[in-house]
């Protein structure tokens, strides 16, 4: 019998059939193997399809930034000048920030920026006035488990298949060869998104800070 992995329900009902489980408290389990699984997707690649886009307002004599809830990785972060245009801020570690702005009272147009905490962005200098500011970041996507479908189930559907057998069968503390076969399943339906997330979709990145694997 097949299954249509591109749907939650098509996915959740494969692994019921390849486990030949269908216990009550292994069921209940199953969104937490497909999430699990997909977090780790969105943890080993960057694509396009996972990025998002938000505005926000640099508040006057106030170095922080508060990072939007989904956030997962960055991707670029730019000043909205009205009459210069985009100007992108560099990225920089904290202790650049602290050194090269010692004075957080010092205030001026901002042209850097680090991750300061897992909630926070610190700009330099400490804006002097309310800036408009562009943000491109990584997020975790809507889960199949609660959207049903998505970019991930329809374009690569065996990816969060082996990597949910592989969650669900170290839950049943299956044997380790089986156990292995699926990791190695999964590793291998990997390398074509890999390749399409860092490297087919990073080959014109302007950023050099971007993960760019060799296209074979």
């Amino acid at each position: 019998m097949s299954y249509d992995i591109t749907t939650y329900a098509g996915l959740s009902n494969a692994i019921q059939a390849f486990t030949e489980v269908d216990e009550t408290t292994f069921v209940s389990n199953i969104p937490n193997f497909v999430q699990d699984a997909e977090r780790l997707v969105n943890n080993m690649v960057q694509l396009p399809a996972f990025r998002k886009n938000v505005t926000g307002t640099a508040t006057t004599d106030f170095p922080y930034l508060t990072l939007p809830s989904d956030f997962l990785s960055m991707f670029s972060l730019a000043v909205i000048d009205p009459v210069l245009g985009y100007q992108y801020l560099l990225n920089k570690d904290v202790n650049y920030i602290r050194q090269a702005f010692p004075y957080p009272a010092v205030v001026g147009s901002p042209g850097y920026y680090a991750l300061f905490d897992a909630q926070t962005f610190i700009l330099g200098p400490t804006p002097d006035q309310e800036y408009t500011l562009e943000l491109h970041y990584f997020a975790y996507p809507e889960s199949i488990v609660t959207a049903g479908s998505t970019w991930l189930s329809q374009n690569f559907p065996n990816v969060l298949l082996w990597g949910s057998l592989r969650e669900a069968y170290q839950f049943l503390k299956g044997e380790a060869d089986i156990i292995q076969g699926y990791e190695q399943r999964f590793q291998e339906a990997m390398v074509p998104l890999k390749q399409l997330g860092d490297g087919k979709d990073r080959q014109d990145a302007y950023r050099t800070t971007q993960v760019r694997d060799q296209v074979k």
